[in-house]
């Protein structure tokens, strides 16, 4: 039976991720700092599952919470980053930006260094990050945000490059947008699908061990668009 740890698991896609994976088998050690809502997801997945308290903001904690995983694990096979956080931020007040950077920089790239280092020392395994198509380009109304997913996405292709002497995937999900409380209000939103629509996506992209993913796949269609459109054609589109 395969061991996956996953941090963000207390709600969203993770806490979706998290069920889906259970009905299949696996065995899954679950990361937030919400330990209510995990306790809850336990005593509906069952005894198979294990909870840790992290506040990935705090890039400290990321090691020994996640060696102490590891160890009621037993084993680690597939680490998922869903921990991540976005604000509508048109003011450009800097406590939301801080926040965003402090959980979707600092602390996804602790997590995903330290799954980088266990599966480069174990020679098999795979990591995934939940990044955005919003990374593909700026935002005036959410800069960090889209900034940081930027970052994940590039540091997931250099943990890719790394690890790839070896029997290690590095899947980068690139999720459109999903209907969340963290996307609760935002305008100018299509293509809006719900959490278990996304998560069932993105467990597809991870049994197909895919580099890159989009979710739902017609996100792709538009990403190169979007990425290539030049900044006076862009700036037009902004609503």
């Amino acid at each position: 039976m395969p061991n996956a740890i996953i941090l963000g698991a207390s709600s969203g896609i993770g806490r979706e991720l998290a069920r889906i994976m259970s009905s299949d088998g696996w065995t899954l050690g679950l990361a937030s700092r919400n330990v209510e809502a995990m306790e809850e997801l336990k005593d509906e997945l069952g005894p198979q599952t294990h909870i840790q308290r992290l506040d990935i903001t705090v890039p400290g904690q990321v090691v020994d919470r996640l060696n102490a995983l590891h160890h009621a694990l037993g084993d680690v096979d597939c680490v998922v980053v869903s921990s991540g956080i976005g604000r509508y931020n048109p003011r450009l007040e800097w406590p939301p930006e801080e926040q965003t950077i402090a959980t979707n920089v600092a602390g996804f790239a602790a997590a995903a260094t330290w799954a980088g280092r266990f599966f480069q020392e174990r020679k098999r395994g795979q990591l995934v990050g939940i990044s955005s198509v919003a990374g593909l380009r700026g935002s005036p109304f959410s800069p960090s945000y889209c900034a940081s997913k930027a970052f994940m996405s590039n540091y997931l292709e250099g943990l890719r490059l790394n690890l790839g002497r070896f029997r290690v995937s590095v899947c980068d999900i690139r999720p459109g947008y999903v209907d969340t409380p963290m996307t609760k209000d935002q305008k100018g939103m299509f293509w809006v699908v719900d959490a278990v629509t996304a998560a069932k996506g993105i467990y597809r992209a991870m049994k197909k061990r895919k580099a890159v993913a989009y979710v739902p796949s017609r996100w792709k269609a538009v990403a190169l668009p979007m990425k290539l459109a030049p900044g006076f054609l862009y700036k037009k589109l902004m609503p």
